[in-house]
């Protein structure tokens, strides 16, 4: 009989839904999981179903552990608290629920650009208390800016899908060769010089951490607003909040930060210019039910003892490379 860890604030009920079937044993942690209870855990996993909410990383240490393990399921997008190049150095595939809450994090995207260029949040806030001044929310129209999108994958091609009805330009830079109609592939520093709106759309790894820091942002033209709906990490929080501060940014809005949650103290609650939200671009009823699909049906390919989908570090579930 096989072992699902679960890690996730899923009951036994929701994970014997998942995986369909009662001849399985579930463990659950505690939640939130504790560092001693992953531990204790994992070694016990045929399939492991990792931390929707990436709480504890799971490093090579904890990965070398999990010798009876065929797969790490991640039950979100992001899998950066996740060792994936040790797990494929150990024969673990780890597979993510790719594009779940892509039309989720899209449409938070448009709404929150909006939001910024046309004062939305900033002047709900005023009449709420009581201000009426008609002459302070001179906005832009959305067509007359020039998008950029940084990474044109599940959520950044769902964005320009969305902004190409609004009629304005829009420009993409992705590592991976990719087009799509009425979208022009430029360089990274070509998108950050044209870009009037500059939307960040990539996974956090290595080669993504700190994309956007202090020299990117000085490559923006004045006025540039930039969204931030991938990962914190990505983009360089002190180095935005100087940019903003000097008035050289436009404006941000930003579902994502450094450190979550977002410190009480950040000057970033004190700029009108900046609109926030809490890591819930991805946050809606249909995002929920299509994560729930994805990661059930990796589950139940697994315990038949078939490869998962959306495999992350090119790892089959036999333990040997995708890639050879």
């Amino acid at each position: 009989m096989d072992t699902i860890v679960c890690l996730s604030p899923f009951t036994e009920e929701q994970v014997r839904e998942l995986a369909g079937t009662d001849r399985v044993r579930v463990l659950l942690a505690p939640d939130p999981p504790t560092r001693d209870a992953v531990r204790e855990l994992v070694p016990h996993a045929d399939v492991l179903i990792s931390d929707i909410r990436r709480r504890h990383p799971m490093g090579r240490e904890i990965l070398a552990t999990m010798t009876r393990c065929r797969a790490v399921l991640q039950p979100s997008v992001g899998f950066d608290h996740i060792d994936h190049r040790a797990a494929a150095e150990l024969g673990i595939p780890v597979a993510n629920a790719a594009g779940f809450n892509r039309d989720a994090v899209a449409d938070w995207t448009v709404m929150a650009i909006l939001n910024v260029v046309r004062h939305g949040a900033r002047s709900d806030r005023e009449m709420r208390a009581g201000t009426w001044r008609l002459h302070n929310w001179m906005g832009r129209d959305l067509r007359a800016l020039t998008v950029g999108i940084l990474g044109l994958g599940n959520v950044g091609g769902q964005v320009a899908d969305r902004l190409a009805g609004f009629g304005c330009p829009i420009l993409f830079h992705d590592v991976a060769p990719r087009e799509r109609p009425g979208c022009e592939p430029v360089s990274l520093g070509e998108l950050l010089e044209r870009a009037d709106v500059v939307t960040v759309h990539v996974p956090l790894d290595d080669s993504t951490r700190g994309l956007v820091g202090e020299a990117e942002l000085r490559r923006m033209r004045p006025g540039t607003i930039l969204c931030n709906a991938s990962r914190g990490p990505v983009v360089d929080e002190a180095a935005l909040v100087a940019a903003l501060g000097s008035g050289h940014l436009g404006g941000a809005a930003l579902d994502v930060f450094e450190v979550e949650p977002l410190a009480a103290e950040s000057p970033l609650r004190r700029m009108d210019n900046v609109f926030l939200s809490p890591h819930i671009a991805g946050g809606t009823v249909h995002a929920r039910a299509n994560m729930l699909e994805s990661t059930g049906a990796n589950l139940r390919r697994v315990l038949a003892g078939q490869e998962p989908v959306n495999v992350v570090n090119g790892v089959r579930e036999n333990g040997e490379r995708a890639n050879g």
